[in-house]
């Protein structure tokens, strides 16, 4: 359907190695990334899934190439998330801000029915994957453990991983928090891919007031070198995201 819209000019699948290129005859002017089924490991017990997606506008009136696809994340004109749960959402971003429809099935349409979302500047959940902790750094260990054992007398933060990306972060963007998929020594390069995960959520995230990083970078500022270029992230609320971050400069000294 993209690829006939007379829109797109380049499309990038998790589910395809190399870029899709669009016929000269049918190309328009947009780059298009997308992770078609995000949490799909969790389709048979039932949990919820979705699909992430990207957009970029092509820089030259030329043809597209696999050049054009590696785009920063701050170029991106648009990107959003569709989540297949108890209802059917979509939460999408174009530069505005960040609007979340639902789907109405007596109608058949989406409605909008939270406008302008803005995240919660300080959360009380966090989500991360507590199976991998003896590989993580020595930041995210005590970051974590501060969440679960605060010494300032505070209620400890709530644990809530799902494993599907998509319904970590709709949670996450609706009832603040911070999202943790860190570099771990398993995996230093990170998990998550830059083009169709990364990059759609860190600009929801950012539209909607929070903070995301790679603990190092800013993920909306990363080159990618591959379409299929994976990196650590942590996003989420502002001070939650930053109060990561403190730990981490603490640990680089």
């Amino acid at each position: 359907m993209i690829k006939s819209s007379f829109t797109a000019c380049a499309l990038v699948s998790e589910e395809n190695e190399n870029v899709i290129l669009v016929d000269v005859d049918k190309a328009g002017k947009y780059i298009v990334t997308f992770d078609p089924l995000d949490g799909s490991s969790n389709i048979d017990c039932l949990v919820s899934i979705g699909s992430i997606f990207g957009i970029w506008k092509k820089e030259h009136t030329g043809n597209a190439t696999e050049a054009d696809c590696l785009q920063p994340g701050s170029k991106m004109v648009a990107a959003g998330y569709a989540l297949f749960g108890s209802a059917t959402a979509m939460v999408i971003s174009t530069g505005c801000g960040v609007n979340e429809f639902m789907l109405d099935p007596a109608i058949g349409e989406f409605v909008l029915t939270d406008r302008s979302i803005m995240m919660k500047t300080r959360g009380k959940i966090f989500s991360i994957n507590e199976g991998y902790a003896q590989y993580w750094d020595d930041a995210t260990k005590e970051y974590i453990h501060s969440k679960k054992f605060p010494d300032d007398g505070k209620t400890p933060y709530g644990a809530r991983y799902i494993g599907s990306m998509v319904a970590d972060m709709h949670r996450t963007i609706k009832y603040g928090g911070i999202f943790l998929y860190p570099s771990t020594s398993k995996t230093p390069s990170g998990k998550l891919r830059l083009q169709y995960e990364s990059n759609p959520m860190a600009f929801l995230v950012e539209q909607a007031g929070g903070m995301a990083t790679t603990g190092e970078t800013r993920i909306l500022d990363l080159v990618p070198k591959g379409i299929h270029d994976r990196c650590p992230v942590v996003m989420g609320s502002y001070h939650d995201v930053k109060e990561y971050l403190n730990c981490r400069a603490k640990h680089a000294k």
